[in-house]
Parts: structure tokens; C-alpha cells; sequence
């Protein structure tokens, strides 16, 4: 297929009828000019009624103008130098060739037509009638060319912004796409946050019961409550994030921010971790709720590798800042010498410094006298003040 033709349009019946009816309205007008002469002078008959054959030669052969454009115009056009009803019909598929603009095969075709056009002008001698029948054909055949190149670039326009309204579509698709994967990878995220926390409380709790030969009935029974209490909120959580899932337009559950801070530190403190807290945050009722769930989360997953690479140790949680300033969590435990870590024991520092990122902040981690130091920073815009509001 050439590479002009993929912008062709499809044939449509009120379109054929058109180009046909373009060409029989010549054909008529110039029957009715042969019959007109043909009453005055008998003798010219046999001419006429080869003129009109050739005519509708060339009506056939139009049928051909799209599988073989060039060779039907210049056979059309070489009809013309002897019939004039044949002019409907070569006009049509000059026409039809100069959509194509393709200019080795057009610019041939249309010397020959205005050849043609000539001959036929000057069959019966050269005289003022013959000059004014040359400049009105060639007038003919210039704007006959420039209707064609004039509809070519319609179609190039057309497909053109065909093209572009493809492109746009795709572009939305991709982008809709790319959100959708976002909004898994960022529930792929929460995920990994919930169950490692809960699967890690669990573990200390179990630990507790299966290391333990100094606990009372009832401090056994209260682990085993807790244990039972962890895991039942471990399975409503994950059943809230997969139930994001599954239905897209399914209300989003509250979600914990920096408030809840207090209830995640006496949860891990009731699960045997020990924790000292220092929390100097100022106007933290500012601190908007985006920016305090990835708070929660961090603190969350920080605790959570605590008990995971140094179990039973001391953590001590210092959270700072205020509104102009950001938000600054720093958490610490000892880093025990030669402790490797386990099965993705690097992928909630990943996990961590994503959820950062995602939030415009930076998160550092280090080992600093023989102790584990996780540095996050959010950053906290300070709150515009009313016009009205009070200046010192």
C-alpha cells in the first residue's frame, strides 16, 4: 500500500453518486449541444454518435479512478481529444488524481489533458472561437487543480486530527492507566505498613508466651487477648485496603494521622516494646492530615523495624516542629554488632523513603555509636494569617 493512500477516505454511496452525477451533468450539457447540431447538419451524425461512446467509455472507466488513479485519468483525458461528452468523465478523474498529489504521475496527466484540450479545440481549424475555447478549458483544468489539491489537504487536515484525537485518547487511557497503578503501588505501600506492624506485635506477643515460664495465668491470658485483639485488627485493616480493590468507588476508610500517635506508642508499650517519647510539636491541630498520616506511617514502620532488628531494646521517638518550620521524626534504637538482616529486611527503608519522597520530604538513616538513627523531615507551610487577625 503507498503511503498516500492511508489517508483516503472510505468509499460512501452519497460520495459515488456525486462524482458520477459531476460527470453526467458535462455529458448532458454537451449532448444537448451534439443533438443541437446534429438537427442542422445531418452529415455530422456518425461524429456525434461517436463522441457520445466515447462518453460513456470514459463513464466507465471511472469505476477504475481509485485502484488505478493515473492510468484511469490520462485514458479519460486522451478520450477528450476527440469527445467532448468524455470531459465529465476526465475531469472527474483528474480531479480524483490530485488528491493524491502525487506529482510525477499529476503533472504528466495534466499536460496531456491540456493537450488533449487543444486538439480538440482546433479540430476544425484555428480560428477566434478555438483561442476562446483554449483559455476557457485551461481556466477549466487550473481550477479543476486547484480543487484537487484543495481537497487533498482537507483530508490530511481530517486525518490529521483524526490522528490527534487518537493520540489524546491513547494519552488519557495511559494516564488513567498510570493513576491507577499509582493508587495500587500506594495501597501496596499501605498494606506493607499495616501487616508489619500488626505480624510484628504478633511475633513479640507469641515470643512473650513461648519464652516466658514466669507468667501468671492471667498476664497469659491478657497476651492472649492481645494477641487475639492484633490479629482481628490485623484482619479488618487488610480488609479494608483490599476492599479499595475491589470496588473503585468505595468510600475510603478514616485513615490515622498524628493524633493517633499516642494510641500507636501504649499499643506497642502493651505488646512489651519499651519506647521513650519526647513530642515538642507545636500547633500540631495545623498540621494537615496528608502530612500526618505519612507522619503515622513513618513512625509506624520505624517502631516496626525496631522490634524486628533489635528486639527488646530501648526506642526513643523525638518529634518536633511547627507550622513554617516542617515536621521532624526522629527514631533510634541500638544496632546490635552483626546482626544481618532477615527475608527483606532493607525493604521497609525502601518503603519509608517512598512514602517520604511522596510527601515532598527526606528521609536520612544512619549507625552512630552503636545505635540506628532514622531522620525524616516533612515539610509544614506556615499557616497565612487573616487580614483581620492580630499583629504585634
Amino acid at each position: 500500500m503507498h503511503a498516500h493512500t492511508e489517508n483516503r477516505p472510505p468509499l460512501d454511496r452519497p460520495g459515488v453518486a456525486l462524482r458520477y452525477l459531476c460527470a453526467v451533468l458535462p455529458m448532458l450539457f454537451y449532448g444537448v449541444v451534439l443533438a443541437v447540431i446534429v438537427s442542422g447538419e445531418r452529415d455530422r451524425l456518425p461524429a456525434a454518435l461517436v463522441d457520445v461512446g466515447l462518453g460513456l467509455i470514459g463513464l466507465v472507466l471511472m469505476r477504475g479512478r481509485r485502484r488505478r488513479p493515473w492510468q484511469t485519468a490520462l485514458a479519460t483525458a486522451l478520450l477528450t481529444a476527440f469527445s467532448t461528452t468524455a470531459t465529465g468523465p476526465a475531469q472527474v478523474a483528474y480531479v480524483s488524481l490530485g488528491t493524491r498529489r502525487r506529482w510525477r504521475q499529476f503533472v504528466p496527466v495534466a499536460v496531456v489533458s491540456w493537450l488533449c484540450l487543444a486538439v480538440r479545440s482546433s479540430w476544425y481549424g484555428v480560428n477566434q472561437a478555438t483561442i476562446v475555447s483554449m483559455l476557457t478549458g485551461t481556466a477549466v483544468l487550473g481550477v479543476l487543480t486547484l480543487f484537487g489539491l484543495y481537497l487533498r489537504g482537507r483530508r490530511d487536515l481530517a486525518a490529521s486530527q483524526r490522528e490527534a484525537a487518537l493520540a489524546a485518547e491513547r494519552e488519557q487511557l495511559q494516564r488513567i492507566e498510570q493513576a491507577k497503578l499509582a493508587e495500587r503501588v500506594a495501597i501496596a505501600h499501605e498494606m506493607h505498613d499495616v501487616l508489619a506492624h500488626r505480624i510484628s506485635l504478633l511475633s513479640m506477643l507469641a515470643g512473650g508466651l513461648a519464652y516466658r515460664t514466669d507468667l501468671t495465668a492471667e498476664e497469659t491470658r491478657e497476651i492472649a487477648l492481645a494477641i487475639q485483639e492484633n490479629a482481628h485488627q490485623s484482619l479488618n485493616e487488610l480488609r479494608t485496603v483490599l476492599g479499595k480493590l475491589r470496588r473503585d468507588d468505595a468510600p475510603e476508610a478514616p485513615q490515622p494521622t498524628l493524633a493517633h500517635l499516642d494510641a500507636l506508642f501504649d499499643e506497642v508499650r502493651a505488646a512489651g516494646q519499651r519506647i521513650e517519647v519526647d513530642d515538642t510539636i507545636e500547633n500540631r491541630e495545623l498540621l494537615p492530615p496528608q502530612t500526618g498520616r505519612h507522619a503515622y506511617r513513618i513512625v509506624q514502620e520505624a517502631l516496626t523495624n525496631a522490634r524486628k532488628h533489635a528486639p527488646g531494646s530501648r526506642v526513643t521517638a523525638v518529634l518536633g516542629g511547627r507550622p513554617g518550620d516542617g515536621l521532624r521524626i526522629r527514631v533510634s534504637n541500638p544496632a546490635p554488632y552483626g546482626t544481618a538482616a532477615g527475608p527483606g529486611g532493607r525493604l521497609g527503608l525502601v518503603g519509608l523513603a517512598e512514602r517520604t519522597r511522596m510527601a515532598g520530604g527526606t528521609l536520612r538513616h544512619a549507625t552512630r555509636d552503636g545505635r540506628f538513627i532514622l531522620d525524616a523531615r516533612l515539610p509544614w507551610e506556615a499557616a497565612h494569617r487573616d487580614s483581620t487577625g492580630d499583629r504585634g
